[in-house]
């Protein structure tokens, strides 16, 4: 163990496998151990690099490595999936892992800190709330139409009828069903007080980080995009710029060119969806209050909603966005307006 300058964990719940390799790229070590020995064997090894596909759970493990002094790296799974030989095993997995890692240009995932972690898990709870939220006031959508009440769209009015429906003795709603509803209406009330307490969470979080305060400065970012994207975004100077940061999540086209032709179609749509996701929709309300103004960036998004209309102008706003928040956090400068 004392040779190996290069460790690959292939991570899983309870079975770790390892696959060690000296600085000439040679395998020295290669063995399955079970969770609670992990640590251990860490311990026992000299400082190397070790690195693990970027999953569930790798983040806590880098941290737990870089506080005893190693490297730790994280490699997207994608990337690792070209190196496994014959079939797919553990020890050929792990054995991958090691052959990615050494490619002098391969891209690895950034280790996330405690607090970028929190904010993201907060994020995740408060998004199932509201995905939660919407399947079940969809269900009693469901569940009325069949009893001949149609509910207009919105929550606020779905709420309205409700509450007159089961009070009204002109429906067809049999006692039981009235029950029923009841319970469902309750459980969306509750949904709705959990999604309010999480959003407030964020917000006050919000106005306590100077990051998080200079990110609101640029129009369509609020709490909720400038919390999500410091929680993704970790270290800014582990990025060249702010193109590579919205490359990074997936608002740059995709290219399918040969022979010197250059072929553009969508979005590559990499990274997290989630936070492309709200700058997107930061994006749209950005284009939507454009009209009639005269600052340059208004008049840029004007003269392009004009040219591709509206949802490839909100990309474009989007990823335009991306790169301020990447330039702002750098220069630790506001947004400001021409």
């Amino acid at each position: 163990m004392k040779d190996i300058k290069l460790l690959a964990i292939d991570l899983a719940k309870n079975k770790f496998q390892l696959h060690g390799n000296d600085e000439f790229g040679n395998c020295v070590y290669k063995k399955q151990i079970s969770r609670s020995k992990l640590m251990e064997t860490i311990e026992n090894l000299p400082l190397c690099t070790i690195v693990m596909e970027a999953c569930g759970g790798a983040n806590h493990w880098c941290r737990k490595f870089d506080a005893m002094g190693h490297t730790s790296k994280q490699v997207h799974a994608k990337y690792v999936k070209p190196f496994v030989k014959t079939g797919k095993n553990d020890a050929n997995d792990a054995e991958a892992i090691a052959e990615a890692a050494t490619r002098p240009y391969m891209s690895f995932s950034k280790t996330k800190s405690i607090e970028s972690q929190d904010i993201q898990s907060l994020h995740r709870v408060r998004s199932l709330y509201v995905k939660n939220k919407t399947a079940l006031s969809n269900q009693i959508r469901g569940i009325l139409t069949e009893y001949g009440i149609v509910a207009p769209l919105g929550l606020a009015k779905l709420k309205i009828v409700i509450q007159d429906e089961l009070e009204s003795t002109e429906n067809d709603l049999s006692a039981s069903m009235r029950s029923i509803v009841d319970d469902l209406y309750t459980q969306l009330l509750n949904l709705e007080s959990k999604v309010s307490e999480y959003s407030q969470i964020i917000l006050e979080l919000s106005k306590k980080n100077q990051n998080y305060i200079l990110l609101q400065s640029i129009p369509g970012v609020g709490p909720m995009v400038a919390t999500a994207v410091m929680s993704l975004m970790g270290d800014p100077n582990d990025y060249k710029n702010g193109r590579q940061f919205a490359a990074f999540l997936g608002l740059v086209p995709k290219q399918n060119s040969s022979g010197g032709k250059t072929k553009l179609a969508g979005i590559t749509k990499y990274g997290d969806t989630y936070v492309r996701t709200l700058l997107v929709h930061g994006a749209r309300s950005v284009v939507r209050c454009a009209k009639g103004k005269v600052d340059q960036r208004s008049l840029w998004i004007t003269k392009k909603f004009q040219e591709i209309g509206y949802n490839k102008t909100s990309i474009a706003v989007a990823n335009k966005m991306a790169r301020m928040c990447l330039a702002i956090i750098k220069t630790q400068q506001p947004y400001k307006t021409i």
